[in-house]
């Protein structure tokens, strides 16, 4: 195979310069064989003996958090770690004694059923991740066997030292050491977005010695031993050497080809396996996945260890009381509890030996008062989360067509922490972004060109009332559209612009745009038409945006360029040839890139484009002529969330160049350690005095509802951070173009780029590299620090971005406490260049330093650790790549429909969950207290107040169901209300429906109802007759007249509690009450060995006595009072935030713009990110 019908054959290395490339550093490689750096792969012998003995990793991977063994016994764990549920195990195990007041069958069937209930939930969830781990693990790629001949295995089976031949489109199964490719100086396009977010295409290279294997047959006999560093963690970095024919061959990161990225624009690649399975980089970033709590679960875990203390001093007071009164119980003969019969009791009633029969009393108590604990809390909790999650799945307002993805809840566990999220960490390709960019704008010669409007344009112009129409653009939309061209502007399209004024300047520019750059042009031999591979996107956009436009650039060579152009004197398509002779190419501190070309004319031409702040100070005098308007239009730009970029031209004298071009090779040919500085010295001196042609935006395609989304959860109170592998300059573009970052903003800005750290770097004194860099670090912190504390009271709002390299230092352990003060003193955060890890211990250190919710939000392998160091992980099921996913908790398919997800969702599910574990306290402190007070009146002789089975069935069947509604339907606000009063969300940040406050008031609650109910119904029973036959209440009518007031209390408790009711709610509330009189009649009925003292209760006693009816109906109306009269008083004068919405609903006032606006106002504040902040901000500057 021989690249599939392609023509060119280039030698990449003499364009993109990666013999300059080349490891070299012999001090680097001097460390092979050493600590870390001891592995030996033995190349095309696997079975080798020496291969065996090391004992590599095979190369199956597992993201399940089980195993068929570890299953029972750490599943077990993860139930019984909940204390209530342990705590039912012990009295479960004590209702099989003596002791108990109750059957054991009562006590321990429903345990049983809710561990087994959960327990088959985590199953179901970890079986679907085993299911993608089995779709990876079984996916197909070409081994060799032997002999020249390549068969498919699955990647689960190969081994350290396979050769493998990976064809295009395809994902690398390993970590690979590249052999050869397709092409003939061994050069591959490689895809990295599942490592590092970025979808520009990455070139590599193999070593010279072993690019000649270019056919199945030249691997028959291919040796080689490479020894390279251990398995880590580091994706950019990779030290090794291989030995082959007695040559020593140095390697370097350009030869290795990491698991997860894919095979792009080249035939085929041989490569040698040498990282397998857990050793790959890749994984090597990953964390196994946590076993993730809610914080409101683990807050009522501490509830429930204060009821856990309530009990025990309510067993051990009734215990005390109880030894204190059986030891009086007889004297002198004298039995006074003498139906307990003391004479003759050998242990339980034996005044003997009271202090015995005080602690059987205590096991006896812990039992009988153990219905304070509900022990439906945890499986009604359960249910309630699948249900919520079914709904979540089933939003079709989250559901995207285009992709036919839904949203997906991958576990329940976590919902109501979607209403607590305190700050947002997202990645940006793919997840901002939709990994595209257009050509929207232009400048030429001081006047601005491009009619479209950007993301950012569109959602301010909504937002100020007056949207934007597309259809004043003025382009002719019949056409096609073009990726990455989103230009409209008739005065330069179809070649209109020869009529400009300034037409020989504008056909400078697009020529310009069609000449410098490295982009490699593939003519599809079907349609004729030239399409880009190019490095980064935007790059592909400006040779895109040129073709549009007349300057069609369709071949390039080693040494010249093509470009077919638009002839302004003949109005004619003319085909131009321009002389290669060299690039000095982009990076970071140069922020510029350059070509010097030859044209037909015999002129020396240097083609610039940069980042404005080097541009502008290149520029000759007489370059500067549109240098103000320039400076305008990127305002503008800039403003509008666009990607600027400046170009200028010079031309250079044969001389001049000659000088420089020998200064440049023996600049790139030096081996020292300075080369690239050497490099950049020559070219500064060559890009200088260069004439201004105009500037370039680019808009870097955000995903829909991008900059709505941020908005409304900037104004929910939500901090933002995006942490990204790409580059300073693209991230604080893509900062400006959701919102994130506006002008004005003040930025604190952390890096390492200073003339100190040169130097440093130039001596190459590795420690004093470090200790300059820690101290330069550790002082733009404190600078930061001391501007925020400067500004404090403010309206002034800053910016934090920070490289991976600063970010390192960051993160020490003495340091990182104030940088992360000086992060959550900024109204947004921008970590650049983050590695996988650095990803995860960020969010590591924001969840940990808050104490707060955090949330992560991302697309690729490369945030699979930060997903799972959060509390939240939010994968994006983008076009490419399922790790996000397969390690999330929640996938969703565009980044918008996070505001739905948080906002609605995530507001409903926290207010639920919450409202229906205080509810669930009140249940069961209302129905514990009862049982305490009615076993306080009878001496706490053991005796429950009700049935067996009345008991037994009160968290099941009368109380339960009602709860489990409200935790499904419950609504405090609509859904549009949520989204229109965002601020309502703080109520789940602040924890206002779930603090130790309202909690305790629940509490109080059901003390108040138990009281009543129980002193209520006895005074109303002891003294007097119950019926008309004269018979005084007994312990049955009394237990069965209180059950009958707590089902009523607790039932109508709830109806008062919900806010929007459903069908399902009045059929669980007031079919909760009906079942329970159908209960006792079914019950009754039954034969008195089973129904015991509950034997036809209702029938012949209750029913027929009209004191039950009024009992039944005075009791409960009491009971409410006090909770009916606290919460209306509160809500007149003290509202929450969601009841004055509400209000605002009642009132009729939600059409009112005025009103609204005030109550809506709470949400902004001077360091508020989002388009609406941006537009007070300038409002703001406009009034002063």
């Amino acid at each position: 195979m021989r690249s599939g019908g392609r023509k060119r054959r280039l030698h990449f290395s003499k364009i993109y310069s990666f013999t300059c490339g080349r490891a070299s550093l012999k001090e680097e490689h001097s460390q092979i064989g050493g600590p870390g750096f001891s592995r030996v792969v033995f190349c095309n012998e696997p079975d080798s003996f020496e291969a065996g003995i090391r004992n590599y990793a095979d190369n199956y991977v597992s993201t399940t958090k089980y195993t068929l063994a570890t299953f029972l016994p750490k599943s077990l764990f993860e139930q019984f770690r909940r204390v209530a549920n342990f705590f039912f195990l012990v009295t479960g195990v004590l209702a099989f004694t003596p002791l108990a007041p109750y059957s054991a069958v009562s006590a321990i069937i429903p345990l049983i059923i809710i561990i087994s209930a959960t327990m088959v939930k985590e199953a179901i969830e970890d079986w679907r991740r085993k299911q993608q781990d089995i779709e990876v693990n079984n996916r197909k790629v070409k081994v060799h066997k032997g002999s020249g001949n390549f068969d498919y295995t699955e990647w689960k089976n190969l081994r350290v030292g396979d050769i493998v031949r990976v064809e295009k489109n395809e994902f690398f199964p390993t970590d690979l050491l590249l052999l050869s490719s397709s092409y003939e100086d061994a050069i591959c396009y490689v895809e990295t977005m599942n490592l590092d977010g970025e979808t520009n295409l990455k070139l590599k290279q193999a070593l010279e010695v072993t690019s000649p294997l270019q056919e199945d047959t030249s691997i028959s006999n291919f040796h080689a031993m490479v020894k390279c560093e251990d398995p880590n963690a580091n994706l950019y970095s990779f030290v090794g050497t291989m030995e082959f024919e007695k040559q020593q061959y140095p390697l370097s990161p350009q030869q290795l080809l990491l698991r997860d990225s894919k095979l792009r624009n080249t035939d085929y690649i041989y490569g040698v396996v040498i990282f397998t399975g857990v050793d790959t980089k890749v994984i090597q970033n990953s964390t196994p996945p946590p076993s993730k709590r809610s914080r409101v679960e683990k807050k009522m875990d501490q509830i429930i260890y204060v009821l856990f203390g309530v009990l025990f001093t309510l067993a051990s007071v009734g215990s005390i009381f109880f030894g204190i009164t059986t030891k009086d119980d007889i004297n002198n003969g004298i039995m006074k509890r003498w139906y307990l019969k003391p004479d003759s009791s050998e242990i339980f009633y034996d005044p003997k030996r009271a202090p015995v029969a005080a602690i059987y009393h205590f096991l006896t108590a812990l039992m009988l008062y153990n219905y304070l604990i509900p022990i439906s809390l945890y499986v009604s909790i359960e249910i309630v989360k699948v249900l919520q999650s079914v709904f979540i799945n089933q939003d079709i307002q989250m559901y995207y067509e285009e992709a036919d993805k839904p949203a997906h809840a991958r576990t329940s566990n976590l919902n109501e922490e979607l209403g607590q999220v305190d700050t947002i960490l997202s990645d940006k390709t793919g997840t901002l972004t939709c990994n595209s960019m257009e050509f929207i704008k232009c400048s030429v010669a001081g006047t601005a060109y491009g009619r479209g409007f950007t993301e950012v344009e569109r959602s301010m112009g909504r937002r100020n009332g007056s949207p934007i129409h597309e259809a004043v653009t003025g382009g002719n939309d019949d056409t096609a559209p073009v990726k990455g061209f989103n230009f409209k502007d008739e005065r330069i399209m179809n070649g209109n612009w020869v009529d400009e004024p300034h037409g020989d300047l504008i056909q400078k520019f697009f020529r310009l745009l069609a000449v410098c750059h490295t982009a490699i042009p593939e003519v599809d031999e079907v349609t004729g038409k030239v399409m880009y591979e190019a490095e980064s996107p935007d790059e592909a956009a400006f040779v895109i945006a040129a073709r549009e436009l007349g300057f069609e650039f369709y071949k390039r060579t080693q040494t010249s360029i093509s470009v077919r152009e638009l002839d302004r004197t003949s109005g004619k398509k003319v085909d131009r040839l321009y002389t290669l002779l060299n690039v000095l190419e982009f990076n970071s501190s140069r922020k510029r890139m350059s070509v010097i070309v030859r044209n037909e004319e015999g002129k020396v031409l240097l083609l610039c484009k940069g980042a404005d702040n080097v541009m502008f100070e290149r520029l000759a005098k007489n370059g500067r002529e549109f240098e103000e308007e320039t400076k305008e239009h990127l305002n503008g730009y800039a403003d509008a969330g666009l990607r600027t970029l400046i170009l200028a031209y010079r031309e250079l004298q044969e001389d001049e160049y000659r000088e420089f071009n020998a200064k440049f090779i023996k600049a790139k040919n030096s081996i020292s350690a300075d080369r690239e500085t050497l490099i950049d010295e020559v070219t500064d001196n060559v890009e200088k005095d260069l004439i201004l042609l105009g500037a370039t935006a680019v808009e870097d395609k955000l995903q829909n509802g991008v900059p709505d989304c941020i908005d409304k959860l900037a104004q929910a109170g939500i901090k933002i951070w995006v942490l990204t592998g790409d580059k300073m300059e693209t991230a604080i573009n893509i900062g400006f173009a959701c919102s994130l970052l506006r002008q004005g903003m003040k930025q604190v800005m952390i890096n390492l780029e200073s003339p100190e750290i040169k130097v440093l770097e130039k001596e190459g004194d590795k420690d004093a590299i470090t200790k300059a860099s820690r101290a330069r670090v550790l002082h733009q912190i404190t600078k930061g620090k001391a501007q925020l504390t400067a500004s404090s009271g403010g309206s002034e709002a800053y910016a934090l971005i920070i490289d991976g390299k600063s970010l390192a230092y960051a993160l020490e352990d003495d340091i990182k406490s104030l940088f992360l003060e000086l992060a959550m003193g900024c109204a947004s955060v921008i970590c650049c260049r983050s590695s996988p890890k650095q990803k995860a211990l960020v969010t590591r250190l924001v969840k940990s330093g808050t104490g707060k919710t955090t949330l992560a939000i991302g697309d690729g392998a490369n945030d699979v650790g930060m997903l799972q160091e959060a509390d939240i992980g939010i994968g994006i099921s983008g076009v490419e790549g399922m790790q996000a996913v397969m390690s999330s908790d929640i996938a969703i398919a565009q980044f918008q429909y996070l505001e739905r997800l948080l906002l609605v969702h995530g507001h409903w599910c926290y207010r639920r969950i919450s409202s229906m574990i205080c509810y669930f306290f009140y249940k069961n402190i209302t129905f514990g207290l009862t049982i305490f007070l009615y076993e306080a009146s009878a001496s706490f002789s053991g005796q429950p107040a009700y049935n067996d089975w009345f008991l037994a069935l009160y968290n099941v069947f009368f109380s339960s169901l009602p709860v489990v509604a409200m935790g499904v339907f419950d609504q405090d606000v609509s859904a549009r209300f949520c989204l229109k009063f965002p601020l309502i969300y703080q109520e789940g940040v602040q924890n206002v429906l779930f603090s130790w406050r309202r909690i305790i008031g629940w509490m109080l609650n059901g003390l108040t109802s138990a009281v009543i109910i129980f002193f209520f119904c006895m005074k109303a029973l002891q003294p007097y007759a119950f019926n008309q036959d004269g018979k005084t209440a007994g312990k049955d009518i009394l237990g069965a007249t209180m059950y009958t007031c707590i089902v009523w209390v607790v039932n109508l408790q709830m109806a008062l509690a919900i806010s929007y009711f459903t069908l399902i709610q009045h059929l669980f509330i007031w079919g909760s009450i009906a079942f329970w009189y159908i209960f006792m009649l079914a019950y009754g009925a039954m034969s008195p060995t089973f129904s015991t003292n509950a034997y036809k209760v209702f029938v012949e006693t209750l029913a027929p006595a009209p004191s039950f009816w009024l009992i039944t109906l005075l009791v409960p109306i009491s009971a409410l009072l006090p909770y009916f009269t606290y919460s209306s008083l509160w809500m007149r004068f003290f509202p929450l935030y969601h009841e004055m919405i509400q209000w605002i609903r009642y009132e009729g006032r939600s059409n009112d713009p005025e009103f609204c606006d005030m109550v809506r106002q709470r949400s902004l504040r001077p360091t508020t990110v989002g388009f609406t902040a941006r537009l007070a901000a300038r409002t703001n500057i406009i009034r002063r």
